[in-house]
């Protein structure tokens, strides 16, 4: 499991306020105002990944106000990404206002002030979102230029910020599972997926090392070859040809950051494993094997029966029988 969780549930009533200032002071230090403060509710985990921290969270309407005073006093030099999920606010910061909605997100500076408050704060109703906290030295893009992007509402619905989006939203569903000696890599892969988001924003692609756009691209083909998992054409050729790159140079981004694995092996490795997940599913059970073959990408069922007997040294069938009648 990667991250801690806090529940205000298990705070008694009275600190529950208090305990939630100080988890998000750690990070973003500001007054914390609300309306619900007396009875408080919020649900948090908190992520550290290297020097990236993320936070899934959802709370009851809270405004953020960091003073001109707070700033002279204290500036940890970071830039704060918030992604919302539910709920509206609002943002003062860096000479504009704006408000935001489900998937939108924006970016503030810690070394300025701003004010981030609900939409209408005497409202119960939950925020929900993700918020990214992360070294301002470590983004790759002139200062000057991020300015620009700073107080906007950002697009997060397309394109590089749909991949952070999805990302994001995955680490908190998946947090679970994943190990702790993941974590520096995963705030490698947020950095990386920053940087190119915000550069395509900026148009300043040119600024990004080669690096940080060859680990952006990989993210990007990983994340085309899972929403097409089901495309019996899914070749590395189709793949290169959608990403606008020669077939070597995605071989060879692809055994980087896969560490030696194929382009060719991940996907079947990746189709297998969702068609694994369906045949032990008991929701399923009625659904015929060649169907789940065709829905992840085995429009052939022999083929499908061949690949799934090498990786999991029994046939479809015999795997779903077994799945579906052990004892719970």
């Amino acid at each position: 499991m990667i991250g801690t969780v806090f529940r205000s549930d298990d705070v008694p009533v009275a600190d529950r306020f208090d305990h939630w200032r100080e988890l998000v002071g750690l990070t973003r230090s500001s007054d914390f105002i609300s309306a619900h403060a007396a009875d408080f509710w919020a649900e948090c985990r908190r992520m550290e990944l290297g020097p990236v921290t993320v936070w899934p969270s959802s709370s009851l309407p809270t405004r953020y106000r960091r003073s001109p005073k707070m700033v002279r006093q204290s500036d940890p030099e970071l830039f704060h990404l918030t992604l919302l999920l539910d709920g509206g606010l609002a943002l003062d910061h860096a000479g504009r206002t704006d408000t935001f909605g489900p998937r939108d997100l924006h970016l503030a500076d810690s070394s300025r002030p701003y004010d981030l408050r609900p939409v209408d704060d005497r409202d119960r109703g939950v925020v929900k979102g993700v918020a990214v906290d992360f070294p301002k030295v470590l983004l790759p893009l002139p200062p000057d230029r991020i300015r620009e992007l700073l107080g906007r509402g950002l697009p997060g619905r397309e394109g590089a910020g749909a991949l952070l989006t999805d990302f994001l939203v995955g680490l908190d569903r998946q947090a679970e599972s994943l190990e702790p000696s993941l974590a520096p890599r995963l705030g490698t892969v947020v950095l990386d997926l920053l940087s190119a988001w915000f550069a395509q924003l900026l148009d300043a692609e040119a600024a990004l090392s080669q690096e940080t756009r060859q680990r952006a691209l990989a993210q990007r083909v990983r994340a085309f070859i899972l929403q097409n998992l089901h495309d019996p054409e899914l070749t590395p050729s189709a793949i290169a040809e959608a990403h606008h790159i020669s077939l070597s140079y995605l071989h060879r981004i692809f055994s980087q950051e896969a560490r030696g694995e194929t382009v060719a092996a991940w996907i079947r490795s990746r189709r297998l494993a969702g068609a694994r997940r369906d045949l032990a599913d008991s929701a399923l059970r009625g659904t015929p094997i060649h169907a789940v073959a065709a829905r992840w990408g085995y429009p052939r069922a022999s083929d499908f029966t061949r690949a799934f007997r090498a990786a999991h040294g029994t046939s479809p069938s015999e795997f779903r029988l077994q799945a579906l009648t052990a004892p719970e």
